[in-house]
């Protein structure tokens, strides 16, 4: 779907350890110790069993790996690639054992990010012929958060602000601890960074106007509004700042709202809600 570089092995490893460690215990795969011959060899396949969008593929083969470094392993649909129900995305051949020890972290990650890459993939179909981008949000599973946004951009999607430190986002109950949006606008301008981008949310267009009027913010979050509200935001701001919709984002709203001229649409449902797509190992 989306060509995009894959990250160094180096910062994948440790979660895939992390799986790995978790899974094989104190006492590693008992059921494979015990019933596989010793020198065994076998070749084997990830299949899909229903149609989507490649991603998590770089971790299951660092799964097999750091079981196994003389695994032979084949990416046959790389992340970021459109595959259908019953295509083979990969094959694994040398020691049974190894290769039994190192499935499920293989296919954990590779069918939940596969899940969010094809999920991704739906919504930004809804945004075909606008300027409308998709975005995720910090709505993720802790620890995947780096994975979970790289199945977003393997989807076509983007991704919002990495973490609290990339970017000043001022939500309602910063405006309302910091006494109105005036103030917090006012003390962004007095003490951010010159490189530090400043989003503000408002749920109201007298409040955008708040917002236009003062100045100091470069992305404007419109939450939870309607698509004939959203059309009048992108008239009033004219261009001066990037608009992001965002609130209760249905895959059945997204064309509508895609269609006000908004710049990107976030949706937290693609990273908390995405359904694990359904793949096996075949022997």
């Amino acid at each position: 779907m989306t060509a995009l570089p894959p990250l160094p092995d180096l910062i994948l490893e440790p979660l895939v350890r992390a799986a790995l460690a978790e899974d094989l215990g104190t006492s590693g795969d008992i059921t494979t110790r015990t019933v596989i011959p010793a020198g065994t060899r076998y070749g084997a396949r990830i299949v899909a069993r229903e149609a989507g969008v490649a991603s998590g593929m770089q971790l299951a083969a660092i799964a097999f790996r750091l079981v196994d470094p003389a695994l032979a392993l084949r990416i046959l649909c790389p992340d970021g690639q459109a595959f259908a129900a019953g295509d083979t995305l990969a094959e694994v051949e040398g020691c049974a054992a190894a290769i039994l020890s190192a499935e499920r972290v293989a296919l954990n990650f590779a069918g939940r990010l596969s899940g969010i890459a094809t999920m991704t993939a739906a919504f930004v179909a809804e945004t075909r012929g606008t300027q409308a981008r998709i975005t995720c949000t910090r709505k993720t599973t802790p620890g995947l958060r780096l994975v979970e946004k790289q199945a977003v951009r393997h989807g076509g999607g983007f991704s919002h602000r990495f973490g609290l430190s990339d970017a000043i986002l001022i939500k309602d109950n910063h405006i309302a601890a910091a006494g109105g949006i005036r103030p917090v606008l006012r003390a962004c301008k007095a003490h951010a960074s010159h490189m530090m981008r400043v989003e503000i949310e408002v749920d109201r267009l007298d409040q955008l106007a708040e917002v236009l009027e003062e100045g100091g913010a470069d992305v404007v979050l419109l939450d939870n509004m309607d698509a004939a509200t959203l059309r009048e935001a992108v008239a009033m701001t004219g261009g001066r700042l990037v608009l992001e919709a965002s609130g209760n984002m249905r895959l059945e709203r997204i064309a509508e709202v895609a269609a006000t001229g908004v710049d990107y649409i976030s949706v937290g449902a693609l990273t908390h809600s995405a359904r694990t797509l359904d793949l096996g190992l075949d022997f």
